[in-house]
């Protein structure tokens, strides 16, 4: 799943660290949903909301239609700016690569989401429908339930979901402090490869130069 270039979401900032939109981005969010609300009710409908995604992402139709039922949990047929707003994080979140942040920093709310059938437990058949979402491969499914279905019932509840989540985060974290690590040394021995470089160059020069003055006196 990505952002279409150029679309309104496009142009929106998410803060790295919280996965929520600034106070002017969701002033101008605001005003999208508003016009995007062409019956007048502060809602959007199925209709509606297929032809905004189908706007601003490469989702297919179907795909669409689970994400609308998602957050249309209570099957009214529409939803309100709120879920809309969430929605939108979760979209940008995906296309900057932070889709274990948001789920770190809002585990209770994409708990209730993925919960279909509120009964506070979230299944592998669930999950699994929505993993695009939050672009978690079909082997990384296994290994979640594998490894943090604590009762045993191949299912989820909010205490495991959300160590699922500190543990990714935590892993995540180690991962890229590694990277930088390695990073900043690959930049010292590029560095020092310079360096000796530079010096070899001056050592020619000065001896070069040794050598010309020699010849200049005799």
């Amino acid at each position: 799943m990505r952002l279409k270039q150029g679309s309104f979401l496009w142009y929106l900032y998410l803060d790295k660290i919280y996965c929520l939109l600034s106070v002017r981005n969701v002033k101008a969010l605001a005003e999208y949903f508003h016009i995007l609300d062409v019956h007048g009710k502060n809602t959007l409908n199925d209709v509606l909301f297929y032809h905004f995604l189908h706007h601003v992402t490469d989702l297919k139709k179907a795909q669409i239609n689970i994400v609308f039922d998602m957050l249309d949990w209570n099957a009214v047929g529409e939803i309100g700016f709120e879920k809309f707003y969430m929605l939108v994080c979760m979209l940008l979140a995906h296309q900057n690569h932070l889709e274990g942040q948001f789920m770190y920093r809002h585990s209770r709310p994409v708990f209730d989401l993925l919960d279909l059938k509120g009964d506070l437990r979230i299944g592998a058949k669930n999950f699994e429908m929505y993993r695009f979402l939050f672009n978690i491969q079909k082997q990384e499914l296994k290994d979640l339930f594998h490894d943090f279905d604590i009762t045993g019932d191949n299912r989820l509840n909010y205490q495991e979901f959300k160590l699922y989540t500190i543990i990714y985060i935590d892993k995540l974290q180690k991962r890229q402090k590694t990277e930088e690590k390695e990073k900043g040394e690959r930049k010292r021995s590029l560095y020092s490869k310079c360096h000796i470089k530079q010096i070899q160059a001056e050592r020619v020069s000065w001896k070069k130069m040794e050598s010309e003055s020699t010849e200049r006196e005799h």
